[in-house]
């Protein structure tokens, strides 16, 4: 039986000017974008904005996904890599970057010269591809509630039926992946699954959770998931999308509604799975279906 691909992330981390970040590794002598392996249980999207930080200090947000590269290494195994464009969340400064063993250089060159310098063919696709994207957009994270008791086996208001062990597991495992698309803004049913599903967010980032009976399952009414929706995407100040992204944590039997109102194609979401929409004034830009 062939072993499984070797898992990695990582980033194309631009900023204004029209300049990508890149790494040198003296080991292989090769110009590349900060990337590393996933650690064992870890989310791709958390790997991602952790081995940028860890390859160059610079602590990122994630934009719209890029194509997976899959390529075999000297071993013989594949490793297949997931790739985010990038947005640099405070100073972009690597002057005070540190060589050691394993990246001994970083720096930020303009698009012509990072396709010239970039080692492989596979990274200057990926470059080409992230190009287009490279403007800053911010998401509206879709996301449906963790898992939850049975309906069958909650003979009580179904409003308060709470997440089982699996979902609080799954609502924990959600924090540091709203917080690599920025998330700042936190709106839930006010169901109990769908509350208990973003609370470790909000309690860990501090960010206010406001809720919606219009977002809960008996009660949600096209009007209002609409306005919320179109509030949401316009930047409403009130909603502080200024400053970053959005998460709408809501029911199943709500996501087509959402979707609709988003004006994107329907997608299947199990239990604390999500899709991340990335806009730039009020347009869709890019979508991606990220399981918990």
């Amino acid at each position: 039986m062939e072993p499984r691909d070797v898992r990695a992330a990582g980033a194309v981390v631009t900023r204004k000017g029209g300049e990508v970040l890149l790494v040198h590794r003296p080991k292989y002598d090769d110009w590349s974008f900060p990337k590393g392996k996933l650690d064992r249980g870890e989310h791709v999207v958390t790997a991602a904005v952790r081995e940028v930080a860890e390859e160059t200090g610079l602590d990122v947000r994630l934009g719209p996904a890029l194509s997976q590269q899959r390529y075999r290494m000297s071993n013989g195994r594949w490793k297949a890599v997931d790739y985010w464009t990038a947005r640099v969340a405070g100073s972009d400064d690597v002057s005070r970057y540190r060589p050691n063993e394993e990246i001994d250089a970083v720096e930020w060159v303009d698009w012509k010269e990072a396709q010239q310098r970039l080692t492989y063919l596979y990274d200057r696709d990926t470059l080409a591809e992230a190009r287009p994207l490279r403007r800053r957009t911010r998401a509206l994270v879709v996301l449906r509630h963790a898992a939850a008791r049975s309906r069958n086996g909650w003979k009580k208001d179904d409003r308060r039926r709470p997440l089982i062990r699996l979902g609080e597991a799954q609502s924990q495992r959600l924090v540091p992946i709203l917080a690599a698309f920025d998330v700042t803004v936190v709106r839930s049913s006010s169901s109990t699954r769908c509350v208990q599903t973003v609370t470790p967010y909000a309690d860990v980032t501090g960010w206010p959770l406001k809720l919606y009976d219009e977002l809960s399952q008996e009660d949600a009414s096209l009007e209002g998931v609409v306005d919320l929706v179109d509030a949401l995407l316009d930047g409403d100040l009130d909603a502080g999308l200024d400053r970053g992204s959005a998460v709408l944590c809501t029911h199943r039997p709500v996501l087509p509604t959402v979707f609709d109102a988003l004006e994107v194609p329907e997608v299947k979401l199990d239990p604390g799975a999500m899709l991340v929409v990335h806009h730039r004034k009020g347009r869709v830009v890019a979508t991606q279906h990220v399981q918990p």
